[in-house]
């Protein structure tokens, strides 16, 4: 295996070395700022905190213009320093700091890719970068271009649009600055680890003042830990140009392109939540040969921001962005005892031995296309002896959203696979061919107001509107007796979202707030996503409605060093989509979950930071019309949704340069369905560990421990339970279970200069 280089691409080694090269003679070449040269920038930064805080004080989103101690909702920043002191590196790394979240497995024909719950509802059609929708279904395995990431928890279709039931989440891009910096990353571990990464930073003077250019690059490789040699590889670049139009104006174009080899991994067969006997833990149920995950991400942005005057100012964003993704996927399910057709007794495979079940050797080719601009103006004003902080602002965008589905003919022998040891490569005969084709089309406009209005030195009211109309197209292909047969769904809809908020401040460090929001979930909310959704008996549907109440308090503490978060808060869907033995679906169903929330952020003294968070979550199915599965959901918790959930990590600065890092994460038993609360999922504590050494003022060296204690956890689900069916051809048919990453130790090397 190369080092640090794609399979598919030989030379990317020699690509980032160029690369580096280059970037190290610009900090070289390139003059420092002489005093008196252009603006004194460096005041003008959006959050005035060091770079080493946990803490954030705003969002970096335009619609939340004011701090966070002041917006009457939850919202959770993970920094830049907690996800470089843990080494989280993906997405669902970072999503772990935060309780009330888990993940489920990717499913069906929409492909899998990250998969996320927020309060007990999927947030899969609600991730954002700067604001921007991120609606490609997609595994986002790297944040080498991420500065924080931002949670916000609850409704609040008036931030992002259609969805966001239990919340929505916003990646913020690194962006360049007025400081110059290099940093070169070089990491080394377990399975295989191999990581190199470059953040270069460096004023452009020479094409004016205020203008900048920053370079991220990174190539990554290794294995899941774990797993039986399941690589991911994975290169990007990054390149972001900031250019000064005077005092008042700049445009900054951004450009991001990464490129994923990864082998995919769909678990290991279970029955009822449990591994199956016989089962290894790294066991591999796909077939190396076939199997595959390529994707290709690009986006280009454009940001256009002006300021009119100190209380006026302008942001206009831009992006085009294109997700490639050609997956083939061999789910984990088993069959254990396949009948022989015609209905004759007797299992055919002897004990130990499983066919395969489910699709096996599936492809499915993707590309997702999406225009979008947002254009946000922000003004503050006073009328009649009230202050106001107006965000105003539009959005339009278009998704596209193509599929091609396609398979290899596999054909398994009567005696079956031994399950104590699958063979993990298929050697037998393959006949490829294209089985369906997808094409959808997503529009979105929407306008939108928020007003912060300051009612008197105490009471502060937020109120925030956003209009949308969305119209969704698509066209689903597939064979029938030989002939291509096309069907054709469309649908539209048009809502209202809001927000109000009243914020009591009895003191300077102090908030209580009460809150309501509300969101809508269209049928076509996920058309551009993962392309499902829409359908004939889907398409006339209104959208699932839903509403959230939420009580809380936010106080700055020692100084204004650390900040202490309590909610109560309790969010329902009050229609859900619900599907009938007939083929019908109804709006039907009523979902609630409430609880609590505690959030601990900062530094308890100058040497020691904490970033800890605490979720109970009481969820229920108070109405359910479900013939289709047989069972009545009404009464049940929701799946994947536990009572518990707890995360800390701390660290603590010792003397001479060490520092200590410790992370703890608790999620408590969990139904596995929202159907049957008799199946759960498994408790379990995860611990890690860092430890740190400043060798010099240009080196840093960081040891990471993760899942301290090798603990076997099941941390994501597949929704199908799994059990034992009678007779016919259909045998007994597992369902899956998918583990977290077993311990791994890594080694990372920062050079700065």
């Amino acid at each position: 295996m190369k080092y640090l280089a794609p399979r598919t691409q030989p030379g990317i080694r020699h690509w980032l070395a160029a690369g580096i090269g280059l970037a190290i003679t610009q900090a070289g070449a390139v003059e420092s700022p002489r005093p008196g040269d252009g603006l004194e920038l460096e005041e003008l930064r959006i959050q005035d905190r060091r770079a080493d805080d946990y803490r954030t004080e705003r969002s970096a989103s335009a619609k939340n213009a004011v701090p966070l101690l002041d917006t009457p909702q939850t919202i959770t920043v993970v920094p830049a320093q907690v996800m470089r002191d843990q080494q989280a590196l993906s997405l669902r790394q970072v999503l772990t700091n935060l309780s009330g979240i888990t993940f489920n497995a990717g499913e069906g024909g929409g492909g899998s890719g990250d998969s996320i719950n927020i309060r007990g509802f999927s947030a899969n059609a609600n991730l954002q970068i700067d604001g921007l929708r991120d609606s490609a279904q997609n595994n986002r395995t790297d944040t080498f271009n991420i500065e924080q990431i931002e949670v916000i928890k609850g409704p609040n279709s008036v931030f992002g649009g259609a969805g966001t039931t239990g919340g929505s989440v916003n990646q913020i891009s690194k962006q360049p600055g007025f400081e110059s910096f290099s940093h070169l990353g070089l990491g080394l571990g377990t399975d295989h680890y191999r990581r190199l990464t470059l953040d270069s930073n460096q004023p452009l003077q020479e094409l004016g003042s205020g203008s900048a250019f920053r370079l991220n690059l990174m190539a990554h490789d290794d294995e899941i830990p774990g797993r039986k040699r399941l690589e991911r590889e994975r290169w990007g670049v990054a390149p972001s140009l900031l250019l000064g139009l005077g005092e008042d104006s700049s445009l900054t174009l951004s450009y991001f392109h990464q490129r994923d080899d990864n082998d995919p991994d769909y678990g290991v067969p279970a029955l009822r939540g449990e591994r199956l006997p016989g089962v290894q833990r790294n066991a591999y149920f796909g077939w190396r040969n076939l199997d595959r995950e390529r994707i290709d991400s690009d986006a280009f942005t454009v940001r256009l921001d002006h300021r009119f005057s100190d209380e006026l100012a302008l942001q206009n964003l831009t992006r085009y962005s294109e997700v490639d993704r050609d997956t083939v996927i061999s789910a984990s399910h088993v069959n254990l005892d396949r009948r022989r057709g015609g209905g004759a007794p007797g299992p055919v495979l002897a004990p130990g031995q499983y066919l395969p079940a489910g699709p096996q050797a599936y492809g499915r080719d993707v590309t997702s296309r999406m225009w979008i601009n947002q254009t946000n103006l922000t003004a503050e004003f006073d009328t009649l002896g009230i202050g106001h902080t107006l965000v105003t602002g539009a959005e339009f965008s278009r998704e596209t959203y193509h599929r091609t589905t396609y398979s290899y003919g596999l054909t398994f022998p009567d005696e079956g696979y031994p399950l104590a040891s699958p063979p993990g490569h298929w050697s037998g005969p393959t006949r490829k061919a294209d089985s369906g084709y997808l094409s959808t089309r997503l529009y979105d406009r929407a306008l939108y107001a928020f007003d912060t209005l300051a009612l008197s030195p105490q009471w502060d009211l937020s109120l925030g509107l956003r209009y949308d109309w969305l119209d969704g197209v698509a066209r689903n292909s597939s064979l029938s007796k030989g002939d291509w047969v096309a069907t054709d769904n469309a649908s539209s809809d048009e809502r209202l979202s809001g927000r109000a908020g009243l914020v009591y401040k009895p003191v300077e460090n102090g908030r209580f707030y009460l809150a309501y929001g509300n969101s809508f979930n269209p049928s076509a909310e996920n058309l551009a996503t993962s392309g499902a959704g829409l359908s004939a008996a889907t398409e006339d549907l209104d959208p699932e409605k839903n509403r959230s109440r939420e009580l809380g308090t936010k106080w700055e503490l020692l100084e204004r060093r650390l900040q202490l978060d309590a909610a109560l808060f309790r969010v329902e869907k009050l229609n859900a989509r619900t599907q009938l033995t007939d083929g019908t679906t109804v709006l039907a169903g009523n979902q609630r979950v409430q609880g609590l929330e505690l959030g601990l952020t900062g530094e308890l003294s100058e040497r020691w930071k904490v970033f800890s968070n605490f979720t109970f979550l009481d969820s229920e199915t108070l109405k359910a019309v479900n013939e289709r599965v047989g069972v009545s959901a009404k009464g049940q918790a929701l799946a994947n949704t536990p009572p518990r959930s707890f995360n800390l990590w701390s660290t603590y600065d010792l003397d001479a340069g060490w520092r200590l890092g410790y992370g703890a994460r608790y999620v408590s038993q969990r139904n596995l369905t929202s159907n049957d609360d008799g199946v759960k999922l498994g408790a379990y504590w995860v611990h890690s560990a860092m430890l740190g050494y400043r060798a010099s003022d240009s080196l840093d060296l960081q040891l990471n421990l993760d899942n301290l204690f090798d603990r076997q956890y099941v941390e994501r689900v597949r929704t199908q339970l799994g059990t034992v069916r009678g007779g016919g051809s259909s045998g007994a048919r597992s369902s899956a279970i998918e583990y977290g990453d077993a311990r791994a130790v890594t080694l990372t090397a920062t050079l700065s200069f």
